[in-house]
């Protein structure tokens, strides 16, 4: 590991500016290691004494007793327990970026708690020295992260060993310090968490309204209606309603930085928004035939999905003037509407959940799972005769929709101001 460029980091608290620096530890005089479980079955897991699991580790920087797995420890067994300031590390990952994730216990276990033959424990010889809030922050500070990120070693799967990991320099200061950054980030992780809730409680009200707005399994008309609307609801087929044009297989060959914008199966989310993932954009310089060409107010559907759980299959998008011109590409159609039917209302039609249980159970393909045009047109829906109650309801849900991208956007710059926190609070290294 490269020498630390400095022992203090780029942002400190006024009180300590003239305080004494960090001091560099390598993490063995830190604590020691303690192993996880040993010696169990299949059959041991299930009921018993709490334990916990990678994916606890991986997924959290503090564990939460509650999402403990159970695991049955015999009388003559001699495994380790966990116990308060405990930081627990993931061994290995699929990736080099992933290895040597890190949760730490905060809290006193209530009952004997074991810990996944997966990882193991970092147990501090002074909790003074290294404070369990402050633990949770200094094993994700980007300092923490390049250097394990750099011990990583494997080919399919990587792995660090625990001597590499225990000769590793990490800069720390004094109790006092430690419980200002700590309290600092902590404060920022509870502002995300309650805008995080906040943004469930949306997702759950949403949901709870579409399965009133929209008719449910052998109804006739939805339970619940807006009063200036009094005409039945109608069942027509899909087909009576749209065009669909199907996408066009692209060659990866002529994949490129630049050129026209192509929408892929993985621009799709497994969200219930309805807009286009930039995340995972690719472009062509591919020669294309104009009816391939989409542009903004176009409604497109997915018809294949890789998820076990096939959550995107059928998923909607309507592409924005952010989005722009993009092109169509295989497994995605574009849904045109021919008669008078109101796009934003077939666009909540489809992210309602009898439409998802049509598309999935009607699915053909054992790993990947397709849709069809023939499915989609043949489906069967019950609509308003009105074309201003479609209008209405869907105002209603997409002025929902809204709420809940600003309230993801929100959650996504606490995210980054809580990054930048770190990188400032946190001593650097030497590139």
């Amino acid at each position: 590991m490269s020498k630390v460029n400095a022992l203090l980091p780029e942002l400190r608290f006024p009180e300590f500016v003239l305080g004494e620096a960090w001091k560099s530890k390598k993490i063995s005089e830190l604590g020691d290691t303690i192993s996880g479980l040993t010696g169990k079955s299949g059959e041991d897991f299930g009921e018993g004494m709490p334990f916990v699991t990678y994916k606890q580790v991986f997924d959290n920087s503090v564990i939460d007793y509650r999402d403990c797995g159970r695991v049955k420890i015999y009388t003559n067994e001699n495994q380790n327990t966990l116990q308060r300031g405990d930081v627990l590390f993931t061994t290995s990952s699929e990736t080099p970026n992933e290895v040597g994730f890190a949760s730490v216990l905060v809290e006193v276990p209530k009952e004997p708690t074991y810990l996944n033959s997966f990882c193991f424990s970092l147990r501090p010889f002074n909790l003074d020295e290294i404070q369990p809030q402050f633990s949770r922050y200094l094993f994700h500070s980007p300092i923490y992260r390049k250097a394990i990120t750099a011990l990583a070693q494997g080919s399919t799967r990587y792995n660090i060993s625990k001597g590499a990991f225990l000769n590793l320099t990490l800069s720390v200061p004094n109790s006092a310090e430690q419980q200002k950054i700590a309290s600092c980030l902590s404060s920022l992780d509870e502002l995300i968490t309650a805008h995080s809730q906040k943004l469930e409680l949306l997702k759950y009200y949403k949901k709870g309204l579409m399965q009133n707005l929209f008719p449910q399994e052998g109804e006739k008309a939805p339970k619940y209606r807006f009063s200036e609307f009094v005409q039945e609801w109608k069942k027509t087929a899909l087909a009576e309603h749209v065009d669909l044009t199907s996408g066009y297989a692209f060659q990866s060959k002529f994949f490129s930085k630049q050129g026209k914008k192509l929408i892929t199966p993985k621009n799709f989310t497994k969200e219930g928004k309805a807009n286009f993932d930039k995340g995972n954009t690719k472009f062509t310089t591919e020669q294309f035939d104009p009816k391939h060409l989409c542009v903004p107010d176009d409604l497109l559907l997915l018809l294949t999905d890789l998820t076990p759980s096939c959550e995107l299959l059928g998923k909607p998008i309507l592409l924005t003037q952010e989005d722009g011109n993009v092109l169509l590409n295989q497994r995605i159609i574009k849904v045109t509407i021919t008669s008078n039917l109101d796009k934003r209302f077939l666009l909540q039609y489809f992210l309602t959940s009898q439409f998802h249980r049509r598309i999935k159970s009607t699915a053909s393909g054992s790993t990947v799972r397709h849709s069809s045009n023939k499915i989609i047109l043949d489906t069967q829906l019950i609509i308003p005769n009105e074309f201003g109650e479609q209008e209405k309801i869907a105002s209603c849900l997409s002025s929902l929709d809204n709420l809940i991208l600003a309230q993801r956007a929100k959650i996504e710059q606490l995210h980054l101001h809580k990054k930048g926190l770190m990188q400032v609070l946190f001593p650097k290294l030497n590139d």
